[in-house]
Order: structure tokens, then C-alpha cells, then sequence
């Protein structure tokens, strides 16, 4: 969903499994200036170092097999969970009347994540998403990478 313009005081979700920045446009459709409303981070380590456990063993009584039982993703699970954090923030900042236009950006699993978790009064306000990681750039580029996606 890339059909959306840039206008002045839409909101921008820029986010990933570990860390979640919330834009406003002070700027115009063609001259966008994004600046940093909010700023969430969530300590995410990978599944290594989160589970210590070996993976568990069942074992079937009727003829003594044995099967090997799949180790939880940690990691993933965190990014779920901090997926729904947000979508709790977005929700609060929604229902104060903080924003009435909303893209949302992130890559698609966080996306799927978020769309799972956001409360109807947030849906409404979505006018476009982008499935990208651009968490890791600096606004200057994310207000680039967003006028390139708008074109």
C-alpha cells in the first residue's frame, strides 16, 4: 500500500523487532521534514542467548520412540510482543488525538505483527505502509527512501 503523500503533520511509524521510532512531518508533501516524536527500544539478544535449555524429548509409551520437541524462538517472541508494545503506544497517542494520518513502516514480518495488534481506532487512521528495515537510518534518508516510494 505506497500511495500516499507526505503531508504536513502525518505521522510515520518507522520500526523493527527492537526498536521503534515515531515521525511527524513538519515540513510539506514536497519538502518533508521529519522529526523525532517518540523513540522506543527493546532489548532483543538472539535465541542463543536467551534459552539455556536443551530442546525437549517426548516419548511415545505405545512403542518407545522417542521425537525431539522444537526449540521456542525466543528472539521471535520478543519481536511479537514488542510489536504489540507498539501497537499499545500507537493506540494511546490515537485515542489522544496526537495523529489523524499514520504510515506505517517496517519490514513485513513486523508488519504483520503490528496489523495483527492494532486497535480499530489506529486502522482507521493508516494511509499507506512500507515494507522496509529502515530503522537503522538516519531521518534525512527515511524522508528520501519515503519520497522515492511516493513518486
Amino acid at each position: 500500500m505506497v500511495n500516499f503523500r507526505l503531508r504536513h503533520n502525518i505521522w510515520v511509524l518507522v520500526a523493527d523487532g527492537e526498536k521503534a521510532l515515531f515521525l511527524r512531518n513538519e515540513g510539506g508533501v514536497n519538502y518533508p521534514n521529519l522529526e523525532v516524536v517518540r523513540e522506543m527500544h527493546d532489548d532483543n539478544p538472539p535465541t542463543r542467548e536467551q534459552g539455556t535449555d536443551k530442546p525437549g524429548r517426548l516419548h511415545d509409551s505405545s512403542n518407545h520412540h522417542r521425537s525431539a520437541v522444537q526449540e521456542t524462538d525466543w528472539h521471535r517472541v520478543e519481536k511479537e510482543r514488542f510489536a504489540e508494545e507498539i501497537a499499545g503506544q500507537l493506540y494511546k497517542l490515537a485515542h489522544a488525538g496526537k495523529f489523524d494520518r499514520l504510515v506505517l513502516v517496517a519490514p513485513p514480518m513486523v508488519l504483520g505483527e503490528l496489523r495483527k495488534s492494532l486497535h480499530k481506532e489506529v486502522e482507521e487512521r493508516i494511509v499507506g505502509e512500507v515494507a522496509k528495515t529502515l530503522t537503522n537510518h538516519t531521518v534525512s534518508d527515511i524522508e528520501k527512501v519515503l519520497l522515492a516510494e511516493t513518486e
